[in-house]
């Protein structure tokens, strides 16, 4: 990146998380409110969100809704627990999002926290399309950012359907307290609102902003994409809307100059985040979340670890993570990889711990054989992984000086790591907030999307195309011909296993399972924890209890809990 460009998005993330900062300050006094349609940044918006200055100012806060909950503990509960791919680790007070037990219901805070975010974001944008008539700048640069804003309105929208259904839908500013509230059937929050807010984003986005993280054309006709494919499982779906998901795929993948990285680890690395492979990412700036002015960093590093910092020769620190044991992938997830063949499973996951304080020799007790002293950088932890516990019976691993834990001995405390969102960068080890971009949408979701498109179309020998993209350059070197697949190897099921294994922990599980019919049947096949309680209700999230009991009349429950 020039140097003009980083500053311009240094300068942008600045402005963001002042204004959301100013944001939270006048949402403290009406944070229980119902809906919560308040104009959260109204600093005297009459006059301020008339001015050119101010109206730059309101978008971008229409931006920082999108931190709440992506990169967030909230976030990946509600899209990695309760799916095929993930069970719950040690930690943790939000296991009824895996075990589908009666605690999963109206007053569940993550529930609530989501749909009120997501409201106050789509306030934030309807204050800011409506207030714009007034404002006196450049026409041209105007509309744009009236497209950001309809960009992000269509996003919050589409969360908010796909996680709960049928909803409220305003496309009017809510400058006070509201106490009413309608349910509008999921058909005409897409006909109305989300469809017609991206065909407008796409129409007037440039191709690039000089501003990293915001939106743009490719990255609407990625969500426009995902949103037409969405509705094509519907029952109010229209007859081009798979074809119309393809179209708009194959724009994103063909027109922009968007590329796959030569390796999928790359993908990770820290020092390589804004590169060929980004759509669309929301920033995060290391200095803004060191310092604490951001509170909203990427905390992905925390949930996904194994209890590595109580074993012998290891201690907590920064580099291998502060582990929260919040996630722990099913033995389903652990079969997706051919390791002999395909990189992603080793990319993904940690392997080897190594000691980052010196031990003693130990001798043999009832329970333990004798170890023989750990030096600092000796390997102290080893899991194997799967396609390669068979290599290490007991009787091997007792001959080693480190720890190795196979899959009989894996728990809610031992398990493998996805390595994905480490961050080494953090300043100290008990840091929470990261400095990583979250990634909404990257180049290789686009191939597995256009592929889906392609088999709800029945075609797929098309779809195979597509998924072959991906899986050759996800191939071990020399055995990229041994990865290829054909359109008889296709069907849902595998398309939903491939996603698996290349968007693993990337936060599109659940919605990638409600989407496309398939939660109940593999959560019952695949996550023990989960498969006693999950009901076919379970698609859809409750409605908050205080959307419920603040609305006059009453807010209609989902079917399925507790009215």
């Amino acid at each position: 990146m020039d140097t003009s460009k980083k500053n311009n998005f240094n300068i942008m993330k600045r402005r963001i998380y002042v204004i959301w900062f100013l944001a939270l300050g006048l949402l403290i006094y009406s944070c229980d409110d119902a809906l919560e349609e308040v104009l959260v940044t109204d600093v005297s918006a009459a006059s301020y969100y008339t001015t050119e200055k101010g109206l730059d100012d309101a978008v971008n806060a229409t931006y920082s809704f999108l931190k709440p909950f992506y990169g967030q503990e909230i976030g990946f509960t509600m899209t990695v627990f309760g799916t095929d791919t993930y069970n719950n680790g040690a930690d943790g007070s939000h296991k009824f999002f895996n075990f589908y037990d009666t605690s999963l219901n109206a007053s569940a805070s993550m529930a609530r926290d989501a749909w009120q975010t997501w409201y106050r974001g789509i306030n934030q944008a309807n204050g800011v399309i409506n207030r714009s008539a007034a404002v006196d700048m450049d026409e041209a640069e105007k509309t744009v950012r009236l497209a950001e804003v309809r960009f992000l309105r269509a996003l919050y929208y589409f969360n908010i359907v796909k996680t709960y259904g049928d909803a409220h839908l305003s496309l009017e500013e809510t400058e006070g307290i509201e106490i009413e509230a309608n349910k509008t059937a999921k058909a005409e929050i897409y006909a109305q609102a989300i469809v017609p807010d991206l065909e407008f984003a796409i129409s007037t986005l440039p191709a690039e902003q000089s501003d990293y993280g915001r939106a743009t054309k490719p990255a609407a006709e990625f969500l426009l994409g995902k949103v037409l494919l969405t509705r094509s499982y519907t029952s109010f779906a229209e007859g081009n809307d798979a074809s119309m998901a393809e179209t708009l795929f194959g724009n994103v993948i063909n027109n922009y100059g968007f590329a796959l990285l030569d390796n999928y680890a790359d993908i990770f690395d820290i020092s390589n985040q804004e590169n060929s492979e980004m759509v669309f990412v929301i920033p995060n700036s290391k200095s803004q979340v060191d310092s604490g002015i951001d509170d909203y960093g990427h905390r992905g590093h925390l949930y996904f670890l194994q209890e590595y910092d109580v074993r012998r020769g290891m201690t907590r620190d920064i580099a291998n993570g502060r582990p929260w044991k919040r996630f722990r992938p099913t033995d389903f997830t652990l079969e997706l990889w051919d390791r002999d063949v395909d990189t992603r499973y080793d990319a993904s996951f940690k392997h080897v711990w190594y000691a980052n304080k010196d031990e003693p020799a130990t001798e043999a007790t009832a329970e333990e054989p004798a170890r023989a002293a750990l030096a600092i950088g000796d390997t102290a932890i080893f899991i194997p992984g799967p396609m390669r516990n068979d290599l290490w019976p007991q009787s091997r691993q007792d001959t080693k000086p480190y720890i190795v834990i196979t899959d009989d001995e894996y728990s809610e405390r031992l398990f493998p790591s996805l390595n994905k969102w480490i961050d080494p960068t953090r300043p100290d080890r008990q840091k929470t907030q990261g400095q990583r971009d979250y990634m909404l949408m990257r180049l290789a979701d686009a191939y597995l999307l256009r592929a889906e498109a392609k088999l709800q179309q029945d075609n797929p020998s098309g779809a195979a195309d597509d998924i072959n993209v991906i899986r050759t350059r996800a191939a071990v070197p020399g055995q990229e011909a041994a990865v290829q697949i054909t359109g008889g190897d296709v069907d849902l099921d595998f398309l939903l296993d491939e996603r698996a294994r290349e968007l693993l922990g990337e936060g599109w599980r659940w919605w990638d399972l409600t989407r496309t019919g398939k939660l109940v049947e593999r959560v019952r096949l695949h996550n023990p924890t989960a498969s006693p309680n999950i009901q076919d209700y379970h698609i859809l999230r409750p409605i908050p209890q205080e959307q419920i009991d603040r609305t006059v009349g009453g807010y209609a429950q989902n079917p399925g809990y507790p009215q």
